[in-house]
C-alpha cells in the first residue's frame, strides 16, 4: 500500500520561471501582465531568461545556468529538494532542443514531486488566478522513505 505525505508550501511561493528561445517573449509579455503578483513571490529563472526578466520586471530573479548548461537539472535538484513549489516552463514543442533529455527530466522531476506545472500562457493563468497562490498550501507526495530506507545488500547481490 503505497504512503504519502503532505508537502507544505507557504504563502510566497518560490516560482521557477523557464522559457525556450522561441517562447521568451511569450513569458516575458506574460510575466509583465503578472508583474504585481510575481513580485509577491520568490523568482528563479534559468540563463537568459532571468537576466531577460530582471531587466523587464524590475525585482530580483534568482539566475541559475542557461538550460542547455546545465540550468534544467539545477531547478530539477531544487525540486527534488523542495526549494521550488511551482514550475512555470514555456517550452517550444515545434522546435528540436539539443537539450530535449533535460527537459524531459525536468519535467518528470516536478510530475513525481507534485508541484504545479504550467507550460503555456493558458496554464500559467489558470495557476496565477487560483486563490491558492495567495495561500498556505499542502501538496500530497508520495512517500518515498521506504525506498530512500530500502536494503541495499539485496540490489548488491542481484549485480553478483
Amino acid at each position: 500500500m503505497k504512503k504519502f505525505v503532505n508537502v507544505g508550501m507557504k504563502k510566497k511561493k518560490r516560482i521557477a520561471l523557464v522559457a525556450h528561445d522561441n517562447k521568451k517573449q511569450d513569458l516575458i509579455e506574460w510575466a509583465k501582465y503578472n508583474r504585481g503578483n510575481l513580485g509577491d513571490h520568490e523568482i528563479y529563472a534559468t540563463g537568459t531568461t532571468g537576466k531577460l526578466l530582471e531587466q523587464d520586471l524590475g525585482f530580483k530573479v534568482t539566475r541559475l545556468q542557461s538550460g542547455p548548461l546545465g540550468g534544467d537539472q539545477q531547478l530539477g535538484a531544487k525540486i527534488s529538494e523542495n526549494k521550488i513549489d511551482v514550475l512555470i516552463f514555456f517550452w517550444d514543442p515545434l522546435e528540436p532542443q539539443p537539450h530535449d533529455p533535460d527537459v524531459k527530466a525536468l519535467l518528470r522531476i516536478a510530475v513525481v514531486w507534485n508541484i504545479p506545472i504550467a507550460c503555456n500562457r493558458a496554464s500559467a493563468d489558470f495557476i496565477f488566478s487560483s486563490p491558492i497562490m495567495k495561500e498556505e498550501y499542502s501538496r500530497i507526495v508520495l512517500d518515498y522513505n521506504d525506498y530512500l530506507t530500502r536494503d541495499i545488500s539485496e540490489v548488491e547481490n542481484e549485480k553478483a
